[in-house]
């Protein structure tokens, strides 16, 4: 019965709804658990050029993004998901 849908239908599984609301909580799930795995995430820009006496030297800036911001991106993200959308009539 290689051609019949039936076959392997589970009726426990339901179709996700992937609305906007869903993406957003998902990604900010996602952003969230990653911060907190690496217990807060580094990252460099680059900054000003600056030249002194022939010489050319660049600089970069620093950012840090906390734990913290990962626990309130996993928790919004969280209750994006269990909060339903109220309909005005």
């Amino acid at each position: 019965m290689a051609g019949d849908p039936s076959v392997g239908h589970c009726s426990v599984w339901k179709p996700i709804d992937m609305n906007q609301k869903n993406i957003i909580a998902a990604i900010l799930i996602t952003l969230g658990c990653v911060v907190l795995a690496f217990s807060g995430i580094s990252f460099t820009t680059p900054g000003e050029t600056v030249q002194f006496l022939g010489l050319r030297v660049e600089t970069t800036h620093t950012h840090f993004i906390p734990p913290i911001v990962g626990a309130i991106s996993l928790a919004c993200g969280i209750v994006l998901l269990l909060v339903k959308p109220r309909f005005i009539t």
